[in-house]
This record gives C-alpha cells, sequence and structure tokens, in this order.
C-alpha cells in the first residue's frame, strides 16, 4: 500500500502537481519563448551582430531559463543565433550573398510543400484561407508591417499544415524566419520601399490558389513569390546600411 501510494505520488509530481508546470505547459512555454525571439529577430530588435547573454535574453523575453535555453538552442540549430561557450550568444550577422543562394533552396521546397497543400487541403484550410484572404484585402491599404508579419506567420502555418508532412515544419520554418526578417529590413529601412501593396498581392495569389485547390496555379503563385524576394536582393545589395546586417560594423566618419 505505502509502494502504491509513492508510486502516486511520483506521477503526480511528473504530471506537475505541487505546483510545478505539467509536460505540455512546458512545452508550450517552450515554443512560446521560440516565437518571441524570433519576432525579436525579425523586427531587429535582436540585431544581427549583437552579442549578449543568456539572462538579458530571460529579461527581454520574460521567459524563465530553461524555455529561453530550449528556444535559444533551436534558434543555433537554424543558424539565427551562434552560442559563444563562455562568452554568451551571438545573434548571427546577415550574409546576403548565402542568403540569396538559399533562396533556391526555398524556392524548390516552396514548390513541393504548396502542391502538397493545396491539394490535401481540407474544408477548414481553405475556409482559413479565404478568411486571411479577406482581411489582406480589406486591410489593403491601412495594414502595418508588424500587422502583415503576424499574418504572413498565419499562412506559412496554414500552407506547411494543410501540407499534412510534419517532417517539413522543421524545414522550411527557418527559412521563413530568415525572409520574414529580409522583408522586415527592405520594407522598414530600404528608402521608398514602405509600399507592402507588391508583397501583399503575391500572398493572395497563394491563398486563392489553395483556397480553391488549383494546384498548379498555386506553385505559379509560390515561384512568383520567390521571384518577387529575389527582386528586394537586388536593391539590398546596392543600398543597404552594412550595420543594419552587421551592428558591429564601425560606422564611417562617426556617422
Amino acid at each position: 500500500m505505502a509502494r502504491r501510494k509513492r508510486t502516486l505520488e511520483v506521477v503526480r509530481n511528473e504530471d506537475g502537481g505541487e505546483g510545478r508546470p505539467s509536460r505540455r505547459n512546458r512545452l508550450n512555454f517552450f515554443e512560446l519563448a521560440y516565437q518571441k525571439i524570433e519576432e525579436l529577430l525579425v523586427h531587429c530588435e535582436l540585431k544581427p551582430g549583437q552579442f549578449m547573454t543568456m539572462l538579458e535574453l530571460q529579461q527581454i523575453t520574460g521567459f524563465g531559463r530553461t524555455p529561453v535555453h530550449h528556444a535559444v538552442n533551436r534558434l543555433s540549430a537554424d543558424t539565427l543565433i551562434i552560442i559563444r561557450p563562455r562568452h554568451g550568444l551571438h545573434i548571427a550577422p546577415i550574409d546576403l550573398a548565402r542568403e540569396r543562394m538559399l533562396l533556391g533552396l526555398r524556392r524548390d521546397m516552396e514548390r513541393f510543400v504548396i502542391r502538397l497543400a493545396a491539394d490535401r487541403a481540407s474544408l477548414s484550410h481553405r475556409n482559413q484561407a479565404l478568411h486571411i484572404e479577406r482581411v489582406l484585402r480589406e486591410r489593403r491599404a491601412t495594414l502595418t508591417l508588424d500587422e502583415f508579419n503576424s499574418i504572413d506567420r498565419r499562412i506559412d502555418a496554414l500552407v506547411l499544415e494543410a501540407a499534412g508532412e510534419p517532417f517539413l515544419v522543421h524545414t522550411l520554418r527557418p527559412l521563413h524566419t530568415l525572409y520574414r526578417r529580409i522583408g522586415y529590413i527592405h520594407h522598414r529601412f530600404m528608402p521608398g520601399q514602405t509600399d507592402l501593396s507588391g508583397t501583399i498581392d503575391h500572398h493572395l495569389g497563394i491563398l486563392a490558389a489553395v483556397a480553391g485547390r488549383r494546384v498548379e496555379d498555386a506553385v505559379k503563385a509560390s515561384d512568383a513569390l520567390i521571384d518577387f524576394m529575389d527582386s528586394i536582393f537586388v536593391g539590398m545589395e546596392a543600398g543597404i546600411d552594412p550595420r543594419l546586417l552587421d551592428c558591429s560594423i564601425e560606422p564611417l566618419l562617426g556617422t
């Protein structure tokens, strides 16, 4: 009887008894910490090239050591954060040549994913696509960059969910983060590039094709979005302040 009682106590403790979070809650904290740090990276609040400590990142995000440590390990595998043993964390600088090269990889992967998504999309997925499409059209003229990035994340998640292959999530998600950050820098810091209509149009094309389960149209819309991203790199390579890509670079002439 005593042994059974002790076994029950152990099970309760592992499930979150005595004020400790359950395993499911811990996993939720891990995912929320990852999403928060990813958002800070995309919006360059964690600047490319910045050095910081794990404690500073905990204070910025408001999450404890374990969720942040877990998120940092994932982001390190995603090549977005570099872990420097005994020296802290280094937000990876942006290498435009590398990220433009990886755009070819994303093109091929997106073709595969969008084909699956358009072919397999359930009624729920199609309804979600139509809802997001309607929001984009209604808010087209007033949508802020931060709001668009939030919707863009929803679209990426919806397409991956409709595709129905979990392996693709872990492969594509880091690429989505890389190019969401590139898009943010382009629209936020490049002169005369605040207009979001171009990127909105390309996302509308993808949503309409997935909602209609038009596989070939979805692939063409995906290719058009990648072509649009490639055009962004052309302007950035010629005119971006290199300090936006690596904040450790010393300014010229003290400017």
